[in-house]
């Protein structure tokens, strides 16, 4: 038996092959869904943050909270914190003191990440290790 599809003969094994493949990238599919058991990030995280070029001070360390993604202050220390990490642990965040800000970007590995960061006048690197649920 030959099915015609897009003006292209198919014959019945190849058909089957088809059906077999549509199948696995189904479950493909699937298994990415959020839903499935990925990585979680969430918790009380220490941050040092290292000026390696520029007038900034050489040294910050913050505590920061990610819950469900999302990150937040997780001190006292008057900073505005907004980003989020992603499934496989990139992550994405701007901190602001005042009139400063600085972007930053990164990978999370377990309870571990590390990344880089820039302003308008310095940048440099960032470590984070979790402290804490």
């Amino acid at each position: 038996m030959t099915v015609i599809a897009s003006g292209k003969n198919i014959d019945r094994g190849m058909l089957g092959s088809l059906a077999a493949f549509a199948l696995y990238a189904a479950s493909l599919n699937f298994a990415a869904t959020p839903t499935m058991a990925l990585p979680n990030y969430d918790g009380l995280w220490s941050v040092l943050i290292v000026t390696e070029k520029g007038d900034c001070d050489r040294g910050y360390r913050y505590p920061i909270r990610i819950t469900r993604g999302t990150l937040s202050n997780g001190g006292d220390t008057a900073f505005t914190i907004a980003g989020k990490v992603g499934p496989t642990g990139l992550i994405r965040v701007t901190l602001s003191y005042g009139n400063v800000s600085a972007n930053g970007l990164g990978q999370l590995a377990g309870s571990v990440g590390s990344g880089s960061w820039n302003s308008n006048s310095c940048s440099g690197t960032w470590t984070a290790e979790r402290r804490g649920s």
